[in-house]
């Protein structure tokens, strides 16, 4: 077996984007990754404004808070305003263009305007009150990297340096293929010695949340012949295949022997628990990500060892997780492997759920991330551990 860090290096180390760009309406961007930096045209904001409501005005023309000030101008939001004309102040507001000669803006609350003219309470350091041009952005700089995965606020900024259409990576399509000739699709009457299919359901909405493409082969029975069939055409119509289930070394487990059959085996078996026995290589120069067949193992194995590899497939960059530290509610001894025990945080610690079994699924459930457990370590009650938030693996 090898450690989880080597396999994460291994799969990652000749991996690479698999996709090719496209040019996609904002709309249409949510989730996507961009494929070029975003490089701002202009400034942000384009010319110095009013941060508030109140008259803007040349600083040295405040003579005191008796002197009264002719307004000669009114100024809103997207109408360009005209000269300030000397002694005099303009009636601005919030967000409005600040007048050629203005240098400070005085708050309407420090104002009494009589409909003619206003005075002054006090005065501002120059500069008061405006927001100058480009304080946001400044026109050349890089705002976003290729790499970075559109959240809601990046699509916002993109907006505002005009831009309708930018450049993303077309979605990763990842063919998922479940294996086992016991299992059943839910809503179908079970029979004896068949379960339900819960890891096509839970990958598949986790591969759609990351953004990616599902490409849905549904279930396959313990059949070489067949497996050989279905994995040919995942080849095809996938950029990446993603199996559960056959990977062990029972002797209806066949999708290692028919992934070297169809093309190579690079990795298999990792010091891992759960998910030991998973899988990597490639059909037809496809790349294939074999996990357990058991749910918990399928979930940790795709998000510790997988996740990695399909991000950079998908062309998305700086997808490393800082694991936080909190304190074990809990005690448990090393076995030589590196462990993901299920956990819950508390305001003293995080409790790990009392069933750590491979198949139990309602822990990821009752539970809001993992401790990683290293092999060499005994966790004891009152250690400062690793978690990750299962937050942190969106």
């Amino acid at each position: 077996m090898i450690s989880v860090a080597e396999a994460v290096s291994r799969l990652c180390e000749d991996s690479g984007v698999r996709v090719a760009a496209e040019t996609c309406g904002l709309k249409d961007c949510a989730g996507r990754v961009l494929a070029a930096d975003i490089v701002a045209g202009i400034n942000v904001p384009p010319a110095d404004n009013s941060a508030m409501d109140g008259y803007a005005l040349r600083r040295e023309d405040w003579q005191g808070p008796d002197h009264i000030l002719e307004i000669s101008q009114r100024i809103i939001a997207g109408t360009p305003p005209e000269p300030l004309q000397a002694g005099t102040v303009a009636r601005i507001f919030t967000g409005a263009e600040i007048p050629l000669g203005a240098d400070v803006v005085i708050m309407q609350e420090h104002c009494a305007d009589d409909g003619h003219g206003v005075r002054i309470e006090k005065i501002r350091p120059a500069g008061g009150n405006i927001r100058p041009r480009g304080q946001d952005i400044e026109r050349g700089a890089v705002v976003l990297r290729a790499g970075q995965r559109l959240r809601p606020q990046d699509i916002g900024l993109v907006a505002s340096l005009g831009f309708a259409k930018i450049d993303v990576w077309q979605r990763l399509k990842v063919a998922l293929v479940s294996t086992g000739s016991e299992l059943v699709e839910p809503g179908e009457q079970i029979q004896p010695g068949q379960i339900y299919n819960s890891n096509h359901y839970m990958l598949d909405a986790l591969l759609s949340k990351w953004g990616f493409e599902v490409v849905d082969f549904g279930i396959t029975l313990d059949d070489p012949q067949m497996l050989s069939e279905v994995m040919l055409q995942a080849s095809q119509q996938a950029d990446a295949i993603v199996t559960t289930g056959g990977v062990s070394v029972g002797e209806e487990d066949h999708v290692k022997a028919v992934v070297e059959s169809l093309g190579r085996l690079d990795l298999w078996r990792v010091a891992i628990k759960p998910g030991k026995p998973f899988a990597f290589g490639d059909v037809q120069g496809t790349p294939f990500l074999g996990l357990p067949g058991n749910p918990v193992s399928a979930l940790v194995t795709i998000l510790v060892i997988a996740r990695p590899f399909l991000f950079n497939c998908q062309g998305i960059e700086h997808h490393d997780i800082v694991p936080l530290r909190q304190t074990a509610l809990f005690s448990q001894k090393s076995c030589g492997r590196e462990v993901y025990l299920r956990v819950r945080s508390g305001v003293d610690g995080v409790e790990a759920f009392p069933q750590q079994s491979s198949g139990a699924l309602y822990s990821t459930c009752w539970g809001d991330g993992m401790v990683v457990q290293h092999s060499d370590q005994d966790i004891s009650h009152g250690d400062v551990v690793d978690v990750i938030p299962f937050v942190l693996f969106n």
